[in-house]
């Protein structure tokens, strides 16, 4: 057995961890947006 092989399930974990991060920042980000943009008309009436 070698040590110094790594094996490829390594790097499709890796790679569905990178996705599911970028899902949860475009989501945060959204939210962000649509609580702003609330407030602002909330602010305006």
């Amino acid at each position: 057995m070698s040590t110094k092989r790594k094996p490829p399930t390594l790097q499709q974990k890796k790679e569905e961890v990178n996705r599911k991060a970028i899902l949860w920042i475009g989501a945060s980000l959204v939210l962000l947006i649509a609580l702003i943009v609330v407030l602002f008309i909330v602010a305006g009436n």
